[in-house]
């Protein structure tokens, strides 16, 4: 899978969902601004949660925008393997598969 490929095609759907619906995807854009601004967790924190909850229900754009996003908060490659690890004791078999992606969007993802 090219991760990056992947994110341009789904950003450039999202922009025309956002065209013809913008006050649905504004509220989704707000609720997610304010979920992921710094609290008692921090940024690199939410990240790795998204980033499970990504795996645990198989989205591979939510694997991707989050390990981005992850990636820009500091998250690490062993940061990532933990988080598989946690998404596969609650996903299982399913959660191992999309783990192996996830770990896979943060060797594309990452700076080189």
């Amino acid at each position: 899978m090219d991760w990056k490929a992947d994110l341009a095609f789904t950003s450039s759907a999202l922009a025309k969902l956002r065209a013809i619906n913008p006050d649905a995807c504004a509220g989704f854009t707000a609720l997610h601004n304010a979920t992921m601004d710094e609290g008692a967790l921090t940024k690199r924190e939410k990240e790795l949660i998204a980033i499970a909850i990504g795996i645990a229900t198989h989205c591979n754009d939510c694997v991707g925008y989050h390990m981005r996003a992850g990636i820009k908060a500091g998250v690490t490659r062993e940061d990532v393997a933990e988080t598989v690890g946690v998404a596969m004791m609650m996903g299982g078999g399913p959660s191992y598969m999309y783990g192996a992606k996830a770990l896979a969007a943060f060797d594309q993802l990452s700076p080189a």
